[in-house]
């Protein structure tokens, strides 16, 4: 039987009292283990004050050093989306990680946005242990490389761990073939199978949000759950199962450091256990120095790459402040062109104030990533919510109402058809929206990709907040990454001014 210390205290204090024949047959035994958690780590970070993988790395450096039975638990997304990965599919990330690789590693929805080779190239690169319980093959075989399951033996103590990846993933990322089952009934039935098998702690490891990571808590099927996804530092003890979640990009980790007290009485075996946390604070922790030169490298790759043409403007582009702020121009449509393509809306929109460079691009320019991303310097993702119609005419209003004045939330777009008239009252510009050819429909619900910015409710856009999200800023990719994707895909690209926002009453 496992249990917590706290839980079998009088159980442990009425051992006291057996004769002294009874007590010299039982073997008394205390483990010492370690997990350590680190998840959602974008960011090589060598320059900043705290967080990136050189620190996650030097954290478990010294708690391994320091320790004798260290489990260092990765619960996924790294390999996106960061500048790097929109170039080289997160390639460098896996060297990063491979300098201090992670005991276990389990995929978070980020690493299936490249696709399903993609994905089995990059876990296959990395030296880790591959848990995800809940992950198949379309033919239901276990995906190459991974287990569900596995089992530490630290002296006669056995933890069996289970991985669990998101399970929604095929609706936010794109895992091509893969399927994925509910998260919840595979951790029921793994732990029980490890249970069986000896375990006398379960650990999983789960890429998952809070509201999932309560429910895995509440089934107190497992004693310890790691977990990432939410990027909020948290951890939890309800004297019954442990929970741990570090901060995003390696800010904070979280150390458990946990003391089992085996008893073994011919054939009865009681194990209790008690848990001290470490939040550590990753800043006092230098890079070591061969991340140092790892990143300094990437960074010169990536300084090159960022001036590499991805594709051909065959039509001028105007991203001027008073042009992007108070009309229709060709660079917002390309922008939310692609916005819309990444993630198969219905429609786009983005703000024209977060279109930033300022200048203007002749005919048959070879664009660069470096011009995408100083006209997308803020490091937005795309979004795809679902909204109403007149959710939609709401948000063009908000866009709208401050014309002429050049408002950073005038609206850029894309699928729609829009006419306003700019002598209207504020609120009631609107005339006509037309999407895909037909009327829009206020009670029809219609798909639109926007930043995540809008989706927060920036720039006073407050209707998109609180609305259905189906591919969430947590699970986003870089809206750069996806002009990028866009022009490069399609070669050369011919954006124009076409009748998207005109004036009429």
């Amino acid at each position: 039987m496992t249990s917590n210390f706290k839980a079998t205290l009088l159980g442990s204090i009425a051992l006291l009292s057996l004769s002294g024949a009874n007590a010299l047959a039982q073997e008394v035994q205390e483990i010492k283990f370690t997990l350590l958690v680190a998840s959602d780590l974008y960011e090589m970070a060598v320059d900043e004050e705290r967080g990136g993988f050189g620190r996650a790395a030097a954290v478990a450096r010294d708690i391994k050093a320091n320790n004798e039975n260290v489990i260092y638990a990765f619960p996924g997304d790294t390999i996106s989306p960061s500048l790097f990965s929109g170039i080289d599919k997160g390639a460098h990330v896996i060297e990063l990680l491979n300098l201090e690789a992670p005991d276990v590693f389990v995929p978070g929805n980020h690493e299936y946005d490249f696709g399903e080779d993609i994905f089995i190239e990059r876990m296959g690169d990395l030296n880790s242990t591959l848990l995800a319980a809940n992950m198949r093959n379309e033919d239901g075989s276990i995906v190459d490389g991974f287990s569900d399951t596995t089992m530490y033996e630290f002296g006669p103590l056995k933890v069996g761990v289970i991985g669990l990846t998101l399970d929604t993933t095929a609706t936010v990322s794109s895992p091509g073939t893969l399927q994925f089952a509910a998260a919840i009934q595979t951790l029921e039935s793994n732990a029980a199978t490890l249970r069986e098998e000896g375990a006398d702690i379960v650990v999983v490891v789960t890429h998952s949000d809070w509201a999932q990571d309560q429910e895995m808590i509440n089934t107190g099927v497992a004693d310890f759950i790691l977990s990432g996804h939410d990027h909020d530092l948290r951890v939890a003890d309800n004297g019954h199962v442990v929970f741990a979640e570090g901060a995003a990009d390696a800010d904070n980790l979280v150390a458990l450091n946990i003391t089992a007290t085996i008893e073994i009485d011919g054939d009865d075996r009681d194990v209790d256990w008690h848990t001290t946390f470490s939040i550590i604070d990753t800043a006092p922790y230098a890079v070591p120095d061969d991340y140092v030169q790892m990143v300094g490298a990437f960074e010169s790759e990536l300084a090159e790459e960022l001036d590499v043409s991805v594709g051909v403007v065959a039509t001028p582009l105007d991203s001027r402040r008073q042009s992007v702020r108070t009309g229709e121009t060709a660079i917002g449509n390309l922008i939310t062109d692609a916005m819309r393509d990444a993630v198969n809306a219905d429609i786009a929109l983005t703000n024209g104030g977060g279109i930033r460079a300022g200048r203007e691009y002749d005919a048959n320019y070879d664009i660069t990533r470096r011009d995408i991303l100083t006209e997308l310097p803020f490091g937005n993702v795309t979004v795809k919510l679902e909204l109403s119609g007149a959710d939609v005419v709401a948000a063009l209003e908000n866009g709208l109402s401050r014309f002429p004045d050049a408002s950073g939330a005038f609206p850029q777009i894309s699928g729609m058809e829009v006419v306003f008239n700019p002598d209207a009252e504020p609120g009631s510009r609107v005339v006509s929206v037309k999407v895909g050819g037909a009327d829009i429909d206020p009670g029809a619900t219609y798909t639109m990709a926007t930043n995540d910015f809008l989706a927060r409710g920036g720039d006073s856009y407050d209707m998109f907040v609180g609305r259905n999200n189906l591919i969430p800023a947590i699970s986003a990719k870089l809206m750069a990454n996806d002009v990028m994707v866009y022009v490069r895909e399609n070669g050369t690209v011919s954006p124009s001014i076409e009748g998207r926002l005109t004036t009429g009453m």
